[in-house]
């Protein structure tokens, strides 16, 4: 079937972009317009019609992609018109009437980019990441995996993979020749420096998938400490119900936010106290459990809560900040009690030292967003790959008998195919292409 979906966003613009692609699109061009077709490539100015009437929808760009090479691989064309809602509905709806045409499916053109071989799994993952950035520091990174970084580097394992099994393999079909000592020594180097390099990139704090996801920070506390206050002020905006009574906020209440450049997701969570009411324990669980996912726990508690000992003794460490709110309405130093927790104290009503609050914030995400070249992975599914993965080798090595050889063989397939699911790949011709070069089977 021959998809189109509207590619731009939605809503009023100057101009909305149209894709057409499948081996229709090029039908679709000739039914919606007249005259000389579009030279391919070439930015073509012309009359768009609708097909039953031939009434005029608008003029607009035209431009015409022969396939294979398009984005998706197949023939495409984009249609570049005002971007109203009525030109865009009266032209999907023109489409819509062509045989063999469908409204196109979330993500279909650059899954259909993949399944042609235009993209690797990676990068269509990137892609999709590029478009739901918010930050400078997601745009870099995606960027990255754009360009070929990841995928580089995992293809480069799985070769490697792949040209030992190609060495098993042989000694697996002539068992009477054994395999030269020098062979045996670069099969050992090579597998412990692919598990060195993989155990380097497993070890990277989950940088990537923070800064895809977004660093998570939660705030906690007793009740009444002012912790709707503060996400309101750290948002901007009324994101939460602020009210002198107690239990108020129940749910866990999330907002995404750029913090000086950082993707961030903070929540405000239910007081922390004793409650007999059945909603209010129901938030207060959730509230202890979010702050244990936390990637930073903000403990906000004020003056009439300073008995918190054995809250902090439960969530306060290195990625937590005491945030002493109400601090105007403190009458005694509290210092020696806090002095070897990171705090701060701050009036979120009198607007103090909230900058100092907001600049400790952003000196923990500078130590948990320290990106360096072994950042390769940005999904929890690479993270799970790359673990089996480094586990089948280990097992590939720790087989020493010549009668492991079977195993040795399938520990290393199985390697090879974790590292081809990340990427997209996994075709077991490349073992047999890999026997038949390095090898004179028929001697």
């Amino acid at each position: 079937m021959t998809i189109y979906a509207l590619s731009s966003g939605p809503g009023l613009s100057g101009v909305a972009v149209i894709r057409v692609s499948g081996e229709n699109a090029y039908h679709v061009l000739k039914k919606l317009t007249q005259g000389k077709m579009p030279e391919p490539r070439v930015a073509t100015l012309k009359k768009i019609n609708k097909i039953d009437t031939n009434e005029l929808i608008d003029e607009g760009v035209i431009i015409w992609f022969p396939g294979p090479n398009s984005y998706t691989g197949e023939d495409l064309v984009e249609f570049h018109i005002h971007g109203s809602k009525a030109v865009i509905s009266t032209l999907l709806a023109s489409i819509a009437l062509i045989k063999k045409c469908r409204l196109a499916e979330p993500g279909e053109f650059t899954k259909r980019a993949f399944q042609n071989g235009k993209i690797n799994l990676l990068k269509a993952e990137s892609i999709a990441d590029l478009i739901s950035a918010e930050t400078e520091i997601q745009r870099r990174q995606a960027i990255e995996i754009m360009e070929g970084k990841s995928s580089r580097k995992f293809n480069s394992w799985r070769q490697s993979l792949i040209k030992i099994l190609s060495h098993i393999e042989a000694k697996i079909d002539f068992p009477e020749e054994a395999l030269p000592k020098n062979i045996i020594e670069k099969i050992k180097k090579d597998s412990k420096k692919i598990i060195e390099e993989i155990e380097k990139t497993l070890n990277d704090k989950k940088v990537g998938e923070r800064i895809r996801e977004g660093f998570k920070i939660a705030i906690v506390g007793p009740t009444n400490a002012g912790k709707s206050s503060l996400l309101n002020y750290l948002s901007q905006r009324e994101v939460a119900i602020v009210s002198a009574t107690a239990g108020t906020t129940r749910d866990v209440i999330e907002t995404h936010l750029d913090l000086k450049g950082y993707p961030v997701v903070i929540s405000d969570t239910a007081g922390i106290r004793d409650s007999k009411n059945e909603i209010e324990k129901k938030g207060i669980k959730l509230a202890l459990k979010r702050a244990e996912e936390a990637d930073l726990r903000l403990v906000v508690v004020e003056p009439k809560s300073l008995d918190f000992t054995g809250f902090l003794k439960d969530f306060f460490d290195d990625n937590s900040i005491l945030v002493v709110n109400k601090s105007d309405l403190l009458k005694k130093n509290i210092e020696n009690q806090i002095n070897k927790m990171d705090h701060v104290f701050i009036s979120i009503k009198n607007n103090t030292n909230l900058n100092i609050l907001i600049s400790k914030i952003k000196d923990k995400l500078k130590n948990k967003f320290v990106s360096n070249e072994n950042t390769l992975i940005t999904r929890e599914r690479h993270r799970n790959h790359l673990e089996h993965c480094l586990v089948n080798i280990k097992n590939f090595l720790n087989k020493n008998d010549v009668q492991d050889y079977d195993k040795a063989a399938e520990d290393l397939r199985l390697a090879t195919n974790h590292l081809g699911i990340i990427v997209g790949k996994v075709d077991v011709e490349e073992i047999l292409s890999s026997i038949f070069n390095d090898f004179c089977i028929g001697k």
